[in-house]
């Protein structure tokens, strides 16, 4: 299966969204490459990347790695991405 740069990110957005990694809840950073194609690990990243530097996606260093959580005051903005683009919808 293909994956252009907008399904990445709509992908990773719905993951955490439906795992409702949330605000207080986090995730390790490296888990975001689960569910995709090897080959894609470093497209992945570059594209995780970004979502924090919109300010989608929240980190939180800890002593054993980078925690990554959605942020809580954009997840409207994250629903409708995620809805664009694959077409889910979160009730």
């Amino acid at each position: 299966m293909n994956f252009n740069e907008e399904e990445i990110k709509a992908t990773i957005l719905y993951h955490l969204r439906r795992k409702k990694v949330i605000g207080g809840v986090h995730t390790p950073f490296d888990t975001l490459r689960r569910g995709f194609p090897s080959h894609l690990g470093k497209d992945i990243e570059k594209i995780a990347k970004e979502l924090i530097k919109e300010g989608l996606i929240l980190t939180k260093p800890a002593p054993y790695g980078l925690q990554v959580s959605l942020n809580k005051e954009k997840i409207q903005e994250i629903e409708t991405i995620i809805k664009k683009v694959l077409g889910f919808s979160f009730s």
